[in-house]
Order: structure tokens, then C-alpha cells, then sequence
């Protein structure tokens, strides 16, 4: 069916060879496991009930739980963890009256559907576990029966945040937590996942408290780094079970990239990903292939939906087949368009990374990824949807004119034979270890010997620094919170503390933003996007930290533009590797000077703007581009200054291959001669006040970087650079000067100095 489905699309009339590449992934036979001791009768009538056999994962995952330990279960997308970790739960709470477990998912959709896997397996097993939801959506007449009746808890990371300063109230649940579960472990990562670390650890610290000693199941997609990220989020050892013991079908991977439509000042210009993805997935349509398509944003979602079901009307098919699925659509939404899905009623579902994660619905013919999602690990999540046991699938992957989506056109084995990324968690991040001390302060008294196993990075420094603030106060019970504000309004889990600006429409609150975002996107001119209705801003309060907006349909929008000052404020390690490569602490200073008014590609206006610096303290690593290499490109009559903005420019873009990040989350600053250095120098650094981790991966990882880069720019068929290589949509100087020549012969330089000095 697949292969007849790609053979129609290449005869078709609208075919330009956007197939570049397809991938024949083979099919996985089954591979059976047995449990060490028989499962309770009441467990065991549930897998028969089922004819169910378990795979050698869930049976290994099971005999380790019940050996004690904790373990992190890392197999792919409908590979069956869920049952990995519900039965041992369920038995535990079958040989226990008393027993809890808490599970904790990272988004609500996925916790209803998980609550509907558990009831059902309480229904069939006869175990009572009351298994029910507690978040911001639980009404209150509803929390404290929950509370003291549920003996399976799901909730959220969010939820988590605000109820641990109550935790007398959940005193009974806590007294008798056996399992806490945590999905999608994967997802915890960068300042998201440093911030839930020390959520985990806050809530175990808690646990201690109620002479509690949970065992902790983790759950998460393929990645490089299982254990130590599993132990980084909750400060546990861990036993790893990856062999994938289920079934899978043939799958067919095609890479297609957008044709070329015109070559403009020598820049290849590629037909709209959106728009190839809208003419795929109604091709699909029409073939009755069940099709789920990915898409970056919410406002894509919606317009692909929209374009498909014209392009249907037109051939006089039927549109209520094709649908859009979000976050922000009500739950009782989401839950129809799933069971749709599932029931095989909806053909085609456009959606954000929303169905990313394990929802279950039903096995698909095919998923559209329209652009990389930014790490091989989600591309293999999304592509996990399609196709279960024995059924053929399609996946493919849409790419934008970016470098790294233009890079893996290119390089298509690089993919295919690329490890899965490291999920990074930074402890060390002062500003994020700040705030969780402050919150555990306000929960329990703080005792610095005792603390240590919760918080053995920077408990100390933090005391003190939340002691000379007036944060906390010593007493005979510890250190406690002695400010006015509640510590969890103050602590946010998706920034790292600093100054937030209140967003006001019609003196209503929209949303709030980080300082820097606030300069970025509501400075006074800005078009503001939020849920795909645009504003126009009309004040930024820098003083008192609040922008007014108001609703307004426009036709462009805005850009800033700034420049950038980097100071290296601690060196914490020099080598020399044919050149010099540093890693250390930056002071970073952006000044945003003009902001740009624009429709599409074109500029209309640039208008000055008059802010003050924005300085924070971060990690970044830096080399020197020596003399001789210098000398050498200006000899060449090529533009040196050129060729580093466009080295730099490009290491931004390919650092996601090598940490799990998005480009928007790295800052960096060429300059042919640093104060501090003396010498030329290209500085990449962390986008967030204390780094995430991020830096540190590249710095290790820097010949590999160098040479990806320059992949990439000698592979790009323009002649002077393009969005494709070395254009950056964030540059602050309008992607001026570059120069492509200049960048490559600069980076097969410093591989030369770097092959000679091994």
C-alpha cells in the first residue's frame, strides 16, 4: 500500500523530485519475556481477559520494580510502558491496603488519558485505587476527598509546584507513598527540566519528612543519556531497561524537500513547507490514508487544517474528516478528536507536538512532520505514531529552508545513523537553585547537614544569599522563609527567575513574559502573537514591568534589532587544540537599538528604539581564530569580519545536533578583535541568566561542530550564503556582512590546526 501510495506521488503532475530520500526501515519481530513470580490472580485474569503476553521489557521492567529498585524504561513510541509500570503499581497496592502512588505527567491531556487506561485496568482487576486526577482543573469540593480517598494520584509538574507548601494536608497519602511514576521523562530538559529536578527533589525531601522512601519508575523516549538523566531529575540511581521486545511493522522514511522556485541575488528561494505539507496531507486524504500532520506552531495547525479542507472542497469531497488539534481547545474537545481519531471517523489530524507524547490513539497509515522538530529525539517520537504490531506506515519529513533542515536533506545517513541526543539538566544554575531552596524553606524548615542528600549542589551559597535578601531566617528548627510573597507564585518553571513584564489588555492580564522576551516581542510598536491573534503594543513600563497591548488584525510584523557585548568574567577551562578553545562565565550585555516593521521577506520600515541595556551573567565557550588564518582569507581578497559572522551563524545552527536544544535558546558574538582575548574570536554562550548545560556539551564536542558546519556551508548550492547555510533569522545586524568563502576556508583552517596538533 505504501509503496503503490509513493509510486502515484511521483507520477503525479506536481512531482519536481521533492523526494530527496526514503529510508526503509525493516520490521522488529516480537520478543516475549517471563515474569521470576507468578502476577496476583486478580493482575493475572486482567492479561488473559486481554490475551495479553508480555513483552521481554515489560517483564524485565516488572521483575526489577519488584526487586525494589528504581528503574527508567527508554523504549519507543506504543512499545507498551504504560503496562511496565501499572501492573507493579497495582500489585503493590493489591498486597498493601494503605499503599499510594503518584503518577506525574508532564502535560493535563496526558493525564486524562491515562486516567481512563487506569480505571479500567481497576474495573477489570477488582484492585481499589479511586485513581483520579488532582491539578487546576480539579474543583475544590472535589481536592480534599481526593486527597484522603485516591490511592493513585496523577497531576503535573505545575500542580506539583503549588501543592507542596501544603503537604499537611496530603500527610496520609505521602505516609504510605510506595511508587512515584514520572512519563515522558524526556521531556524534562534545559530550564524546564532543571526547574522540575528540583521539584522532584523538594517533594522527596517531603516524603523523608513522613518517613517515606518511594520507589520511582521514569518513563521516556530513546536517549543518549537514560541513566544520568534519570539520576540528574531526582537525584536516585537507576536501572536502565531499552531492549524493545515489541512488534513493528515496515516503515517507509522519506526525507522531501520543497522545490526551488526562483534563484534571487543568488539565494535559492524553496516553495513554502507549508504549503507542500498542506498538498501531501490532501493527497492523503484522498488516498484514505490515515494521516497524522505535525506542525511547529498552533497558528500553522489552524491554517493547514483550513487549507486542506479547501483544497477538498473544491474536489467536491467531504471536510468534516479533516481536523485541527491543540492545546488551548477545551478538554472535552481534545477528547472527541481523539476518540475520532482512534475510531477511524477523522482521515486527517493537524497538529502541534500536542499528540507528540503518549496519548493513545489507535495506530495511524502515516504522520507528516512539516519541519524538524529540532531533535532527532521528538522527529522518532512523531514518527513513532505511525504504524503498530504488523502494519506498514509512511513517515515524512517536510523540511524548512533552514540550515539544519537543508543539512539533514543533504546528509539523510547522518540521520538515520545518528545516536539520540543527551537530555540535558543543569544543577548547577544558581538563579533556578535559588528559587527551589527559597519554596523547600517555606515547606519545611531548611537543615544544612540533613538537606544535603535533597540539594548537594549550592545549598550553602543559596542560605546565604537568600539570608542577605531577608529570604529566609534562622530559628532553633532550621532555616525558614520569612518573606511576603508566596514562593510559588515567584518561582516559575519554564523561566529562570529574573524580572517578569505583566502583558495588559484592556487592563486585563494576556499573559507575561521574561524581561528579555518583553524587548523582543512588546516593546512600544511590536506585533505581539498570542494564541494566534495578533496585538499591537503601545507602551512598554520598564519601571513598573508592564506592557499594554491591544487587539489589532495587521498584515506584518516586527523584528528587533541589537548588538551584543561579551566580557569573560571567569575562565573555568583553557586548552589548546591546534588552536585556543575557552569555556567559562560571560557577561552578556544586548543593547536593542531599532526594531523592523515587515511583511514576509520585506522589509517596510526601521524605526529607532530606546531601551535600556539588558546585562546577565551566563556560560559560553569562545576560540581564537589565530593571525595566519587572518591573513591568509584577507589575502584571499575575502571579507574576514564576513567569514566569522557566518561561522558563527552557522555553529548556531548546527549546535542542536549535538545538545538538545533549539538554536533560539544560544546566543553568540564574532569579532575579528576581543578585548579579552586580544586576538579574533567567536563567542557561543547560554540564552539564559546562569547557562543550562549547554555550552559545556558543545565545548566538548568542538571539531565535531566545525566540521558539521562546514558540511553545511560547502553543501548549500547558493554562491553567497543563504537562509538555507548562513542567514540567521535572529541576527541582530540583518545578516550583514557575511561571507560564505571566507567562512569555509576559515573552518577548513582550523581542522588543519587541530589534525596537526593530535
Amino acid at each position: 500500500m505504501i509503496e503503490e501510495f509513493i509510486k502515484r506521488i511521483k507520477q503525479s503532475r506536481s512531482y519536481k523530485k521533492q523526494i530527496v530520500h526514503i529510508e526503509k526501515l525493516p520490521a522488529h519481530s516480537v520478543n516475549f519475556g517471563e515474569l521470576e513470580k507468578p502476577l496476583p490472580e486478580s493482575l493475572q485474569k486482567v492479561l488473559l481477559n486481554r490475551k495479553i503476553q508480555l513483552y521481554s521489557h515489560q517483564a524485565q521492567a516488572i521483575n526489577e520494580a519488584r526487586r525494589g529498585k528504581n528503574i527508567v524504561i527508554t523504549t519507543p513510541t506504543a512499545s507498551g510502558k504504560t503496562l511496565s509500570f501499572n501492573i507493579p503499581v497495582l500489585e503493590a497496592l493489591a498486597n498493601h491496603e494503605k499503599a499510594t502512588a503518584l503518577y506525574i505527567y508532564p502535560t493535563k491531556a496526558l493525564s486524562n488519558d491515562q486516567l481512563k487506561v487506569l480505571k479500567e485496568l481497576e474495573k477489570e482487576s477488582g484492585i481499589k485505587a479511586d485513581a483520579n486526577i488532582y491539578d487546576g482543573d480539579t474543583p475544590q469540593h472535589q481536592r480534599a476527598n481526593i486527597r484522603e480517598n485516591s490511592r493513585i494520584i496523577l497531576t503535573n509538574p505545575y500542580g506539583l509546584h503549588q501543592y507542596l507548601p501544603w503537604h499537611y494536608k496530603w500527610r496520609v497519602f505521602l505516609q504510605n507513598l510506595r511508587f512515584i511514576v514520572i512519563d515522558e521523562a524526556h521531556v524534562y530538559r534545559g530550564v524546564f527540566g532543571s526547574n522540575v529536578a528540583m521539584v522532584i527533589r523538594r517533594l522527596l525531601r517531603i516524603c523523608n519528612r513522613y518517613h517515606a522512601n518511594p520507589q520511582i519508575i521514569l518513563s521516556s523516549a530513546t536517549i543518549a543519556n537514560p541513566e544520568e538523566h534519570a539520576k540528574r531529575l531526582t537525584g536516585k540511581n537507576f536501572t536502565v531497561i531499552s531492549e524493545d521486545g515489541s512488534p513493528r511493522g515496515k516503515k517507509a522514511f522519506v526525507f522531501w524537500n520543497p522545490p526551488l522556485t526562483n534563484s534571487t541575488n543568488n539565494n535559492n528561494l524553496r516553495r513554502s513547507t507549508h504549503q507542500e505539507t498542506k498538498d501531501l496531507l490532501t493527497y492523503s486524504v484522498l488516498q484514505n490514508l490515515q494521516t497524522l500532520c505535525f506542525t511547529t506552531s498552533r497558528q500553522m495547525a489552524e491554517l493547514i487544517t483550513r487549507w486542506t479542507k479547501e483544497e477538498l472542497t473544491k474536489r467536491s469531497k467531504p471536510i468534516d474528516v479533516v481536523t485541527a488539534y491543540r492545546a488551548g481547545y477545551l478538554p472535552q474537545e481534545r477528547r472527541d478528536i481523539e476518540n475520532r481519531l482512534k475510531n477511524k471517523k477523522l482521515i486527517g489530524v493537524v497538529s502541534t507536538n500536542a499528540l507528540e507524547l503518549g496519548i493513545d490513539i489507535g495506530s495511524l497509515d502515516s504522520v507528516i512532520i512539516s519541519g524538524y522538530p529540532g531533535t532527532v529525539i521528538s522527529t522518532w517520537q512523531q514518527a513513532g505514531r505511525a504504524g503498530r504490531s504488523n502494519s506498514e506506515s509512511l513517515v515524512t519529513l517536510v523540511a524548512y529552508q533552514n540550515p539544519l533542515d537543508q543539512y539533514f536533506m543533504k546528509h539523510p545517513i547522518d540521520f538515520f545513523g545518528r545516536p539520540h541526543e543527551q537530555a540535558i539538566i543543569d544543577l548547577h544554575n544558581q538563579y533556578i537553585t535559588l528559587g527551589h531552596i527559597m519554596c523547600a524553606a517555606s515547606e519545611l524548615p531548611i537543615n544544612d547537614e540533613q538537606d544535603k542528600q535533597f540539594f548537594p549542589e549550592l545549598l550553602s551559597e543559596s542560605i546565604q544569599a537568600l539570608e542577605q535578601k531577608k529570604l529566609v531566617k534562622k530559628t532553633p528548627r532550621g532555616w525558614v522563609y520569612s518573606g511576603t510573597a508566596r514562593t510559588t507564585e515567584v518561582v516559575s518553571l519554564e523561566n529562570i527567575p529574573g524580572k517578569t513584564v505583566t502583558v495588559l489588555c484592556n487592563e486585563k492580564l494576556l499573559e507575561t513574559l521574561p524581561l528579555n522576551k518583553a524587548y523582543e516581542e512588546a516593546h512600544a510598536g511590536a506585533v505581539l502573537l498570542h494564541q494566534g491573534e495578533t496585538y499591537l503594543c503601545e507602551s512598554l513600563d520598564i519601571d513598573k514591568l508592564i506592557a499594554k497591548v491591544k487587539q489589532k488584525n495587521v498584515d506584518y510584523y516586527t523584528e528587533t534589532l541589537k548588538d551584543v557585548d561579551v566580557t569573560i568574567s571567569k575562565i573555568y577551562k583553557e586548552n589548546d587544540i591546534g588552536t585556543k578553545i575557552g569555556l567559562g562565565e560571560l557577561s552578556i550585555t544586548e543593547i536593542y537599538h531599532t526594531y523592523l516593521t515587515k511583511t514576509h521577506d520585506e522589509i517596510l520600515k526601521k524605526t529607532p528604539l530606546e531601551l535600556p541595556p539588558l546585562t546577565f551573567s551566563t556560560v559560553g565557550l569562545w576560540f581564537i581564530i589565530p593571525n595566519k588564518v587572518k591573513e591568509e582569507i584577507e589575502s584571499q581578497g575575502l571579507d574576514f569580519y564576513g567569514g566569522l559572522h557566518a561561522v558563527e551563524h552557522g555553529m548556531i545552527a548546527m549546535s542542536p545536533i549535538f545538545a538538545m536544544c533549539d538554536r533560539w535558546d544560544i546566543g553568540g558574538l564574532s569579532t575579528p578583535l576581543h578585548p579579552n582575548t586580544g586576538e579574533p574570536t567567536i563567542f557561543i554562550y547560554d540564552g539564559f541568566e546562569g547557562g543550562i548545560g549547554i555550552s559545556e556539551t558543545l565545548h566538548s564536542k568542538m571539531k565535531l561542530l566545525w566540521e558539521k558546519t562546514l558540511e553545511l556551508i560547502e553543501n548549500c548550492e547558493c554562491k553567497e550564503g543563504c537562509p538555507s547555510c548562513i542567514y540567521s533569522p535572529k541576527c541582530g545586524n540583518e545578516n550583514e556582512p557575511l561571507d560564505k568563502k571566507a567562512a569555509s576556508n576559515i573552518l577548513k583552517e582550523l581542522l588543519k590546526l587541530c589534525t596537526t596538533s593530535e
